[in-house]
C-alpha cells in the first residue's frame, strides 16, 4: 500500500531588486538546514528563484522568511506533495541571473502585461496577435498552444538571438506600413516568459502579454473542452508530464538522456527502459549502456526492497 504523499513541494521565483544577494544566503540557508528543508534555490541581483521540500510547517516558515524579503510579500508558491523527500541536500547558491537569459542590462521586472488563464483563449484567438512558446524544443514536442510559434531554442539562453532574426523576417513580410507587433507569450510556470517580456519591452515592442501562473496554471483552471492547449506539459520532476487538471501523463523519462519520452516512443526497438530511447540510443556507447542497465537493475532491487533509491515521485 502507497504512503499518503506528506512532504510538501514549493516551486517558486520572484523577479525583485536584490542590492546585496549575499547578505540573504547565509540566513535562507541556515533557516532551510535547521527545519530539515531540501532543494535548491538560485539568489541573484533579479531575484529568487528554486525548488524546496520538507513538512508544511517548516515550507511555510521558509516562505514566510522568503515574503520578508524585498518585494517579495505576495509570493505564490506552487505546491506539490511527495511521499519521500526528493532532494538529498539543501543549496542555496547565488548566480548572476535566477534564470539565464545572457542580457545583462535588462530589468526583469519590466515585464509585459499578465493575462489570466480564463482570459488567454480570446487574446490567443486574435489574428493580429503572434503567439510564442518560450520553452526549449524538447518541452514543445511534448505539447503547445494551437497555432503557437516553436523557436525550436536548445536553451532558454537562444531566445533572444531567435527573436531578433524572426522579428526581422516577420516585420520584412508584414512592410513599413502593418501595424506594431502584438505578441503573446508564454512558459510552463511564468518565470521564463515573464522575463522574456521583459526583454520584448527593451527591444521596443510595447503590446507585449504573457500568461499569468504559466501553463500550469491554465491547464489547472481552464475546463478541457475549452481549452486550446494540445498535448501534454513537460514539467520538471518526476511526473515529467501532466495533462488537463494537471492529472499524470503519458510521457516517461529516459533515463539515458533525461527526455521525455512518449508511448510512440517507448514501443520503439530503440526503446530500452532505464537505458535509452529512439533520440539517445544511436548516440551511446555500448559501455553507457551497459552501466545504464546496471543502474537500472539496482533501482528495481531497492525498489523492491522498499529502499529509497531516486527520491519521490511528485503528485497533484
Amino acid at each position: 500500500m502507497s504512503a499518503s504523499p506528506d512532504i510538501r513541494v514549493a516551486a517558486l521565483y520572484r523577479f525583485t531588486r536584490f542590492d546585496d544577494p549575499a547578505a540573504i544566503q547565509g540566513p535562507l540557508a541556515a533557516l532551510c538546514c535547521g527545519l530539515g528543508v531540501k532543494g535548491t534555490l538560485l539568489l541573484a541581483p533579479e531575484g529568487i528563484n528554486g525548488t524546496i521540500a520538507g513538512e508544511d510547517a517548516a515550507i511555510e516558515t521558509v516562505l514566510d522568511h522568503i515574503r520578508a524579503l524585498p518585494g517579495c510579500a505576495d509570493l505564490k508558491p506552487k505546491t506539490a506533495w511527495a511521499e519521500r523527500m526528493p532532494f538529498y541536500r539543501m543549496k542555496v547558491r547565488l548566480k548572476k541571473e535566477i534564470v539565464t537569459l545572457g542580457e545583462p542590462d535588462l530589468d526583469p521586472t519590466d515585464a509585459g502585461t499578465y493575462v489570466a488563464p480564463a482570459d488567454w483563449n480570446a487574446l490567443i484567438s486574435d489574428p493580429d496577435v503572434f503567439v510564442i512558446d518560450t520553452r526549449n524544443d524538447y518541452e514543445v514536442a511534448v505539447g503547445q498552444f494551437e497555432g503557437a510559434v516553436d523557436p525550436k531554442t536548445a536553451s532558454f539562453s537562444d531566445f533572444p538571438t531567435w527573436f531578433r532574426d524572426w522579428r526581422q523576417g516577420v516585420e520584412a513580410e508584414r512592410g513599413p506600413d502593418a501595424a506594431p507587433l502584438k505578441v503573446a507569450m508564454y512558459c510552463t510556470g511564468g518565470i521564463r516568459c515573464e522575463k522574456s517580456t521583459a526583454f520584448l519591452k527593451a527591444e521596443g515592442v510595447a503590446d507585449v502579454f504573457h500568461l499569468q501562473g504559466g501553463i500550469l496554471d491554465y491547464l489547472e483552471q481552464v475546463p478541457e473542452p475549452e481549452s486550446l492547449w494540445r498535448g501534454e506539459c513537460f514539467v520538471f520532476d518526476e511526473r515529467v508530464a501532466v495533462g488537463h487538471g494537471l492529472t499524470q501523463g503519458t510521457h516517461a523519462s529516459c533515463r539515458g538522456c533525461r527526455m521525455p519520452v512518449s508511448p510512440q516512443d517507448r514501443a520503439s526497438p530503440l526503446y530500452i527502459e532505464g537505458v535509452s530511447c529512439p533520440a539517445c540510443h544511436d548516440q551511446r556507447s555500448d559501455d553507457q549502456k551497459a552501466r545504464a542497465a546496471e543502474r537500472h537493475r539496482q533501482a528495481l532491487h531497492c525498489e523492491v526492497l522498499g529502499i529509497d533509491h531516486v527520491g519521490a515521485k511528485i503528485t497533484g
